[in-house]
């Protein structure tokens, strides 16, 4: 594929958050970019802004858990710039609460846009690389991905389906090296997406963690596609996670559901809402939350915390099957 400033790049949700920091981080690059998200109004202020940079941007309202609007969405790019090098499914969303207390619709929604819509995106992006033999596919899981999210079970079942499905899709194109499916798992990320998620447990969504910026994961972004790899967390809590349930997945599955229902305990009351799950609202058109929150800079106590933890039960399970063996 051509070097990034002739990149031809599909970013969706790409009207805030992670998606616009990223359109952000390739215009700077001379990328061409094709943009897609539900709202026009914000989406076209992340052209408008990347154009601003110098490069060349189009906006495409998309809803990617509808085929048909995907499938224009690849033809808008391909009619304007002949070609797709770089499609990064970004699009996410999710539900907090009891699995129980949103009605079913909701937290199906959920999947839809978030593992449907990748799946749509990969389905429309993979056959113009076969035809050009190289480009690489994004896919945006999470840590949610690698461990399980409590009082967030739609969101886990995307992120562990995106996981999944990725690696599935990399083995079926093992015959295609020009092409390559890349997952990306961050931590925590200062967004606006926090804010438009869907509550129905009644409680606030602060979670007292540092935070990843939505500049730091572009960065990612941008080097996975100069050096393609299979997975690549982003942030010491997400790679903490996976070595934590891969070594003692009862354990942390416990230690998490208990640290998440003791937040929920002491968080403040608020209403219930469905946020920009069924629909997409206003709220929310920056990269950044707008929230003064506490960006990581290295590892945090809680990551370096889990991740001894998860060290330490290695060390002990292999003990033990030693001792069994002698």
């Amino acid at each position: 594929m051509p070097a990034i400033p002739n990149a031809v790049t599909v970013i969706t949700g790409a009207s805030s958050g992670i998606g616009k920091a990223t359109a952000l981080a390739f215009a700077r690059e001379g990328a061409r970019l094709v943009l897609a998200a539900r709202r026009p109004e914000a989406l076209e202020d992340t052209a408008r802004a990347c154009q601003a940079l110098g490069a060349e941007a189009i906006a495409i309202p998309t809803d990617v858990s509808d085929e048909a609007q995907v499938e224009a969405l690849a033809r808008a790019a391909i009619e304007r710039f002949g070609r797709i090098d770089v499609w990064f499914n970004n699009v996410g969303t999710g539900v907090f609460g009891p699995y129980w207390e949103a009605a079913s619709g909701l937290q199906r929604k959920v999947v839809e846009i978030n593992l449907i819509g990748t799946m749509q995106g990969s389905a429309a992006a993979l056959p113009h690389f076969l035809r050009q033999g190289g480009g690489v596919l994004i896919n945006m899981c999470s840590m949610g991905g690698w461990s399980p999210t409590p009082f967030a079970a739609s969101y886990a079942a995307s992120k562990f389906g995106i996981r999944g499905f990725s690696a599935s899709l990399r083995q079926e194109l093992t015959g295609h090296p020009g092409i390559h499916v890349c997952a990306v798992f961050p931590a925590l990320v200062d967004t606006p997406g926090l804010s438009r998620a869907a509550n129905v447990s009644g409680r606030a969504l602060d979670p007292k963690a540092l935070y990843l910026t939505p500049e730091a994961v572009a960065e990612v972004v941008l080097r996975l596609v100069r050096r393609p790899r299979a997975e690549v967390s982003v942030g010491w809590p997400a790679s903490a996670a996976r070595l934590a349930y891969g070594l003692a997945p009862g354990l942390t599955e416990t230690a998490t559901g208990a640290l998440i229902r003791a937040a929920l305990r002491r968080a403040r009351r608020v209403p219930r809402t469905e946020g920009a799950v069924a629909r997409p609202i206003a709220k929310g058109t920056g990269t950044r939350s707008g929230k003064p929150v506490p960006h990581a800079r290295g590892p945090s106590l809680g990551s370096l915390t889990l991740g001894g933890l998860g060290l330490l039960l290695g060390a002990e399970l292999l003990s033990l099957a030693l001792a069994r063996r002698s």
